[in-house]
């Protein structure tokens, strides 16, 4: 059976629903796991789409109340990580503010509070040099945040294309160094069906640095990054068949930031 390790809250401001809901739903469709993973707080105000430090109890609260709902179906308490150049220690301090099973690493911010996926931002990226350069500034971050190591996973691999927007170049150039950042810290990289509910309409990443993923056997674990509970586990389906149709057999697990192999299922039913 599949996990789903990349969901969130109410209390990153912009998801909603209960995570008993979210943990009901994805038992109910056959998950094997199901994991938390809020935008991780910072020591002060910085957005509006992630928890407060002070919400950070609470999150912990919902997270048991969750498992107290569901004993004996493993739930995961995780957070995401975003990325950002000079504040590593916060993201070191923030690894021992709770009993992890795993923390995501995400790229979001290139630079000066501009969001790759926020729709905002979207008129700054209309010529062809534009967008090479948004390319080229999140994937040398995305490579910087493996290389940190503070990660067990890493998020949505080419965000940037979240609106359609890819140079006319060959994208290796951009996959490459990431691929090998990925094989030169034994790192897992996700495939995550929010691509499809996204103004893209593709799963991240593209299927060609997928395949460059498969050859330099890097692992992968698939996930939704869920909003709602019905998200929970979307167009699963799709992902397999692309996973596998590339080669891949297995997916990790993880635990208290420890991981395991273990087989990917033949199929999934369609939603």
């Amino acid at each position: 059976m599949l996990a789903d390790y990349h969901t969130h809250t109410p209390l990153c401001l912009h998801a909603e629903g209960n995570p008993v809901e979210y943990a009901r739903h994805a038992q109910s469709i056959g998950l094997a796991e199901v994991g938390f993973s809020d935008h991780n707080p910072m020591p002060e105000f910085f957005d509006d789409w992630r928890m407060l430090i002070t919400d950070l109890p609470r999150y912990f609260e919902l997270v048991t109340e969750a498992r107290e709902a569901l004993p004996g179906f493993p739930i995961r308490l995780a957070l995401e990580c975003d990325y950002l150049e000079g504040k590593e220690k916060w993201i070191e301090k923030t690894a021992g503010l709770g009993e992890w099973d795993y923390l995501i690493g995400s790229v979001h911010y290139i630079h000066g509070g501009i969001a790759v996926d926020d729709p905002q931002h979207m008129a700054r990226w209309t010529t062809a040099t534009d967008i090479e350069h948004m390319w080229s500034v999140y994937w040398k971050l995305y490579e910087k945040m493996i290389r940190t190591g503070l990660f067990d996973f890493y998020a949505h691999p080419d965000l940037a294309k979240k609106f359609g927007f890819r140079p006319a170049v060959d994208l290796r150039r951009y996959y490459e160094p990431v691929i090998q950042a990925l094989l030169d810290t034994n790192a897992v990289m996700e495939v995550s069906t929010a691509g499809l509910r996204k103004e893209v309409a593709e799963i991240y990443p593209a299927r060609e640095m997928l395949e460059m993923a498969y050859s330099a056997k890097v692992p992968i674990v698939i996930s939704s990054d869920a909003h709602k509970p019905t998200d929970v586990g979307a167009d699963f389906d799709q992902a397999l068949k692309l996973v596998r149709s590339v080669g891949y057999t297995t997916t990790v697990r993880f635990e208290k930031r420890q991981r395991r192999e273990v087989l990917l299922p033949e199929s999934w039913p369609s939603a």
